[in-house]
Order: C-alpha cells, then sequence, then structure tokens
C-alpha cells in the first residue's frame, strides 16, 4: 500500500487493479491513504470506495491522451 501511494504521488495518476479483480483509476486529488487500517479511500463522481489497501496485485502508471470522438 505504501508503494501505491509513493508511486501515486509520484506520477499523479494510477490505474490499480485488486486480487478480487477490480479495477480503480486514481488520482492525487481523488485519493486518500490510511495506513493505519489498511484502507485507500478514493472519492469518485458519484461514489465513494474503500479499497482494502493489502489487496493491490498490479499497479499501472497512466499517462494523459486525448479522448476518441
Amino acid at each position: 500500500m505504501e508503494k501505491v501511494q509513493e508511486l501515486l504521488n509520484k506520477w499523479g495518476e494510477l490505474i490499480i487493479y485488486t486480487s478480487g479483480g477490480q479495477v480503480f483509476e486514481i488520482h492525487i486529488g481523488d485519493t486518500q491513504f490510511d495506513t493505519e487500517n489498511r484502507l485507500i479511500h478514493l472519492q469518485g463522481p458519484d461514489s465513494k470506495y474503500v479499497i482494502d489497501g493489502d489487496s493491490i496485485e498490479v499497479v499501472k502508471q497512466h499517462y494523459g491522451h486525448q479522448e476518441e470522438s
């Protein structure tokens, strides 16, 4: 979990994959780390997520790009 926090601070945006098969795009401005309880809090546009910080299996650096229309 600490590595996810470190990489997010370095890159600003990540895509994380959990052991349960969920995929989240997280950003510095919408993500909080609770290291005491090993949780990642993500504020989405219409939902709040609480992610088990120890369930992260893959971290992908995400680059900005133009959306296809």
